[in-house]
């Protein structure tokens, strides 16, 4: 069974892009966009959408880590994975092939940051031209003081979400 999860600002770590993600009875620290928790998203905000999402699918590097075991959708990732954020774009908020015309988000890092990747609904259908592009669920990356506007999460907490595969997500 599917089990909703939210996230919501922390009240006990200061800063706004420090959060607590609920999945169930289950909470977890989880880093949040730099600006916190924002009801009218815009592209490069630096804030993490409030509303109702659900999981798209999963991406991976097989070059790092298995294939994540999950009932979602799961795709490898190879070196030409881009993630188009330019609003004026046609395939704004698509996965796109590299080398790309418009502007875009790699999603080959070197970083272990996108090593398993939760795309979300995130203005995605429909999609409104600047209103906030590659909102994912990833890890956390070394020393964050918040995101770009997406969750980053623990490997620990990240293996549980992939293992209860929830369909929803709400960030109020």
């Amino acid at each position: 069974m599917a089990l909703p999860f939210s996230v919501r600002p922390s009240p006990r770590i200061s800063g706004p892009e420090r959060g607590q993600l609920r999945l169930g009875p289950m909470s977890f620290p989880c880093i949040l966009g730099r600006t916190g928790i924002t009801h009218r998203k815009r592209e490069g905000d630096g804030g993490t959408p409030a509303g109702l999402l659900t999981i798209q699918s999963v991406f991976f590097r097989p070059d790092r880590i298995k294939r994540p075991q999950t009932r979602w959708p799961t795709y490898p990732l190879s070196p030409s994975d881009g993630w188009c954020d330019d609003p004026r774009d046609p395939n704004y908020n698509r996965r796109v092939t590299l080398p790309y015309k418009g502007r875009y988000e790699e999603l080959w890092r070197e970083d272990h940051v996108y090593d398993v990747i939760l795309s979300t609904s995130w203005n995605y259908w429909p999609r409104i031209r600047g209103a906030g592009s590659a909102i994912f669920i990833h890890l956390i990356p070394p020393g964050s003081k918040g995101t770009a506007g997406c969750i980053a999460v623990s490997w620990p907490v990240m293996r549980t979400l992939l293992a209860h595969t929830p369909h929803h997500l709400m960030v109020s």
